[in-house]
């Protein structure tokens, strides 16, 4: 059992956050500089918005294999390995048509495909006399075979699943805008990546949507609901940063998980419903993080003054207003005492 944990921490919770790492390094620093730009004219940030994103499936490689402690010959191979793994896919049949479309398996190719060369590539690694070639040649060949053999299967699942979760958030608004924002919220929120797993299953249009203020909802209500305890500095780390901080108090006091997520769920069918706000990809996961989510609904439907507002009600306002009441009301009842969310 203590193996198992061992190896779950190893590539489940170390592993996939270093891969968040890696995207936000690359795909995520480049949807800022793609927005800054497009929005203040500034085509050298456009730019350079390609070429970071272009590099995603490197960051990822070097990234997980430096969370696995890869020598060096295995790290450097593996941003080959991760650009393998992350433009691999299949050609997949868009649904009453005979468009056929590439889709690749992306950051979950990436991953699988590094893990793999990483613990091949070790095996190796400063075991013989010709270790320059010897440690290259085994963990980019066995994390390109392990793609190769992967990421097929990766994309067809990563496609059906967005496209059943977008496709059900645009049939049932309201049941899938409480769905989706109440999980890929709680997921931003626990040591795995709400980014990498919304980029990897291609969310977009509205479940984007309810993902993002499902995320902002996490960030921004654990900073309004310990306000008492970790003032101005508890709101810019929680509410820029990441409401992963609180995950050791969250295990000693779940209870204080309940004004973040009940927000959640209402801000949810609200952005559904209300406001139909839409975001894509990775952007989707990421909440106020650098205000990345809010940054992406308004890239992709506009800066009018409806998604203006639409956008700091349902990202910003309504999840510090409901989660300071929610609190509020479970510390008067004894449920939330002063500390538990001290930072």
């Amino acid at each position: 059992m203590q193996k198992l944990r061992e190896y779950m921490k190893r590539y489940f919770i170390d592993a996939m956050g270093a891969m968040a790492q890696g995207l936000f390094a690359s795909l995520l620093i480049g949807t800022i500089f793609k927005t800054i730009g497009q929005y203040l004219g500034l085509d050298f940030l456009v730019q350079l918005a390609g070429i970071a994103s272009g590099a995603a499936g490197m960051a990822i490689g070097v990234a997980v294999a430096n969370s696995m402690k890869a020598h060096p010959l295995v790290l450097y191979s593996c941003a080959v390995v991760g650009s393998a793994g992350y433009g691999l896919g299949a050609d997949i049949t868009l649904a009453g048509t005979e468009q056929v479309i590439h889709y690749t398996a992306g950051p979950a190719g990436a991953f699988f495909a590094v893990i793999a060369a990483v613990e091949l590539g070790m095996l190796v690694s400063k075991k013989t006399k010709v270790d320059i070639l010897v440690t290259p040649s085994v963990t980019i060949l066995a994390g390109f075979a392990v793609a190769k053999l992967l990421c097929p299967a990766i994309a067809y699942i990563m496609y059906y699943l967005g496209e059943f979760i977008n496709t059900a958030t645009v049939m049932h608004p309201f049941v899938m805008g409480i769905i989706v924002s109440v999980v890929v919220g709680i997921i931003l929120t626990l040591p795995i990546s709400s980014a990498a797993i919304c980029s990897m299953i291609g969310i977009s249009g509205i479940a984007g949507g309810a993902a993002v203020v499902g995320c902002c909802a996490q960030m921004v209500g654990f900073a309004a609901s310990s306000f008492r305890e970790n003032k101005w500095g508890g709101v810019v780390s929680q509410g820029l940063g990441t409401s992963m901080l609180q995950m050791g108090n969250i295990c000693r006091r779940p209870q204080i998980w309940i004004p973040a997520t009940l927000a959640s769920a209402v801000v949810g069918p609200v952005s559904t419903l209300v406001f139909k706000l839409e975001c894509t990809g990775v952007s989707a996961g990421m909440g106020t993080c650098g205000m990345v989510g809010p940054l992406g609904i308004l890239a992709d439907m506009g800066s009018s003054a409806n998604m203006w507002i639409g956008t700091i009600l349902c990202c910003i306002v309504l999840p510090a207003v409901l989660s300071f009441v929610f609190s509020e009301i479970m510390r008067k009842f004894g449920w939330i005492q002063m500390g538990d969310q001290q930072l």
